[in-house]
């Protein structure tokens, strides 16, 4: 078994008296496809914002088997984690292309911004030929996409994407999810919160399931795909956030 990227232990968040996030654990590696599955109010959006370091935490946190528990989101971003918030978060008054080039800021070459541009226009086409058009008249498969990209001008090691499908046609989930797992074949690590569990599940290697902030079981995903109990409580159709 490969050295985690990232190992995750006992970790707890809460807000006032709520633990939305309690005692959790788990380990990603890289070129692997880990997906977290749960109800509504499971803490699973909690837990990557943690991770990524927009939420205090209690636990340790390590990425490359270094301890970043410490570190801040712009000292976690510089050593190339990156996450894709449920909502996005773009830039809508801004063009495509200048959403992505922030995603890029860290870089203080162009040649390489220039690069990494074509690398995401090749992996995105439809990004291409957006790429003068302002974000907020994208359609949501193309937010989606451009989030995606933007995230990738950091050239993460760790990409976690939360709800990459929410509020998406069928055709474009299937696009997003065949792009994750290319992804995932070049050798980035991916930690997938996704409320369509079924869809999740069939792209990952590894899945764990969370309820009330809880991490209740890990097992392989394809074992979690032939349990009837999970198919009786999770996979009868989407799943909520």
């Amino acid at each position: 078994m490969s050295v985690p990227l990232l190992a995750v232990s006992a970790m707890a968040v809460s807000y006032g008296r709520i633990d939305a996030v309690q005692d959790v654990s788990l380990t990603v590696t890289a070129g692997q496809i880990v997906t977290v599955i749960g109800a509504n109010g499971a803490g699973k959006s909690s837990l990557l914002n943690a991770i990524m370091g927009l939420q205090p935490a209690r636990g340790r946190v390590l990425f490359e088997g270094d301890d970043i528990t410490g570190l801040t989101l712009e000292q976690r971003v510089a050593r190339k984690i990156s996450l894709v918030p449920e909502r996005r978060e773009l830039f809508s008054t801004m063009s495509v292309e200048d959403n992505l080039r922030l995603g890029a800021y860290r870089l203080t070459n162009s040649a390489e911004t220039r690069a990494d541009l074509e690398s995401v226009f090749a992996r995105f086409p439809r990004l291409r030929e957006r790429r003068r058009q302002v974000a907020g008249t994208l359609s949501g498969g193309e937010r989606q996409m451009l989030a995606m990209a933007r995230a990738l001008m950091g050239r993460p090691r760790l990409l976690m994407l939360d709800e990459p499908s929410l509020g998406l046609a069928p055709l474009i989930v299937r696009e997003v999810f065949r792009i994750t797992t290319d992804l995932a074949t070049s050798g980035v690590a991916i930690l997938l919160v996704e409320q369509n569990a079924r869809a999740a599940l069939r792209i990952a290697q590894s899945g764990y399931v969370m309820e009330l902030g809880r991490m209740t079981r890990h097992a392989p995903a394809a074992e979690l795909l032939a349990d009837p109990a999970m198919v009786a409580f999770y996979l009868g159709g989407a799943i909520g956030r």
